[in-house]
């Protein structure tokens, strides 16, 4: 089994909707960005013997120790404010459950939902540009599954990683938090909705607009962001050209509900033709 492109580890989610449920979760939304991109994707997650990921996830490498349940999530949206709950949470990943042959995979995305990637999990990916999407690092429930937002206090989550990505949303007012990434990781990517995003590298934040988009579903924007930025930064070494395709690829997703919006590298590209003025400032 040789290493796929890029590698995604995290539950999958099942997201739940009125009349069903749809797939979520960073492994979800990252992997398939990496995958309409061109990339061979391989994802290391955890999910009960019923959910059929291969069918689900078609040209998608998925590995992973079977769980008694799949995470779900129930999101509820007031506005731009949005309330979480998980009735079901599979169980944690270890670093046994990532191939010896995946751990030279050119790029890594670190993405659980809620604390179930071990915080030296990083470290096993010594050679890959390695990302960690903090969210879930950030959540935790309470008695009723209910997700509270935290200050991370465990092992540095970050520690071996060229990347971090977060939301405003993420962070709400524990804001010293981001001042210590800025510190330690090379760059720190802070996606703000529909305000754009903020950059850290080199020691500065820049900004970055929203692309125009008609929003119809926001849920994963995030996670495309960071898919889509650490395949461009592994491509170009430019984090200003990362961040601008990662921003148009995700504006380009909010425009259908789960997956379906997300697009390749044709349409991200347009839009980014379509709107020079939105650059890293």
């Amino acid at each position: 089994m040789s290493a796929p492109d890029l590698v995604v580890v995290g539950h999958v989610v099942q997201d739940l909707v009125p009349g069903g449920w749809r797939l979520g979760g960073t492994a979800t939304f990252a992997s398939v960005q990496a995958e309409r991109l061109g990339l061979r994707v391989g994802v290391v997650t955890r999910t009960s013997t019923d959910l059929a990921l291969n069918d689900l996830l078609p040209g998608i490498e998925i590995v992973g120790r079977p769980s008694t349940c799949t995470t779900a999530f129930e999101n509820l949206y007031e506005g731009n404010l949005r309330r979480q709950r998980v009735p079901l949470l599979a169980e944690s990943l270890e670093t046994e459950d990532v191939p010896e042959s995946w751990r030279t995979a050119p790029i890594v995305l670190l993405g659980p939902v809620c604390g179930e990637v071990p915080a030296e999990m990083g470290a096993l990916f010594p050679r890959s540009l390695v990302g960690a999407a903090a969210q879930g690092w950030l959540r935790q429930l309470d008695e009723e599954g209910r997700v509270q937002m935290r200050t991370w206090s465990g092992p540095p989550f970050w520690s071996g990683c060229r990347a971090v990505f977060v939301s405003d949303e993420d962070l709400g007012q524990r804001r010293d938090q981001l001042d210590r990434w800025a510190d330690e990781v090379p760059l720190v990517a802070l996606t703000r909705d529909w305000r754009g995003a903020k950059l850290h590298t080199h020691g500065r934040w820049q900004q970055i607009e929203a692309f125009p988009a008609q929003e119809v579903d926001p849920t994963g924007a995030g996670d495309v962001f960071a898919a889509a930025f650490l395949v461009r930064y592994h491509e170009t070494e430019d984090a200003a050209e990362a961040a601008r395709f990662a921003s148009a690829a995700a504006a380009c997703s909010v425009e259908a509900a789960g997956i379906e919006a997300i697009v390749g590298r044709r349409e991200i590209e347009a839009r980014m033709e379509k709107h020079p003025e939105v650059v890293l400032r």
